[in-house]
């Protein structure tokens, strides 16, 4: 498997991916969106090949954090997405791997996540509310271990608070419904 960096020539695997996993196509416009929406900028978005066939497709894109005290580098990863017929390889897990290696090796200190609390957990992501730091749009007490965050340098949780705020495209309360 080779993960590489997307390009726009990548922009029609991209959306076959994100519509193969989710079966219908509304994280693909998503995803699209993000990737041309100026406020997501600086993102990293990365594709996973095998046999030179496009098969998963990350995205994180930028946030900022209202109240927090000095300067925080933060993304969020939103979405992830294998094709169906790839999926329990893997390779979900390496795109979130070299993500994280990636955005620490940029600097980033935090990545949040709102996502299966069963899946991102073995990456190192843990409840971001319990560590005061808010998702954009309220989040159901059931649903709450959802929202994760990822340190990526050591120290900034902890001494960080405030509220989550995304790119213009995830500014909307119905992607907020874990």
């Amino acid at each position: 498997m080779i993960i590489r960096p997307t390009d726009d020539a990548d922009v029609p695997a991209i959306v076959s991916i994100h519509e193969s996993a989710f079966g219908q196509n509304e994280e693909a416009l998503l995803t699209i969106a993000l990737l041309s929406d100026p406020s997501a900028a600086p993102r990293l978005s990365l594709m996973a090949m095998v046999d030179g066939w496009p098969v998963g497709h990350i995205l994180f894109t930028n946030v900022t954090i209202t109240g927090a005290q000095a300067p925080i580098s933060a993304t969020i990863l939103a979405p992830l997405a294998v094709m169906a017929d790839a999926q329990g390889r893997g390779i979900g897990g390496e795109l979130v791997r070299t993500g994280l290696h990636q955005l620490a090796d940029g600097g980033t200190d935090l990545v949040f996540v709102l996502g299966h609390p069963g899946y991102y957990p073995r990456f190192g992501f843990q409840p971001a509310g319990a560590q005061n730091l808010h998702a954009p749009f309220p989040i159901a007490p059931q649903n709450a271990d959802a929202w994760m965050v990822q340190e990526l340098r050591t120290g900034v949780i902890g001494h960080v608070r405030g509220q989550v705020m995304c790119a213009d495209t995830l500014n909307k309360a119905e992607y907020w419904c874990e």
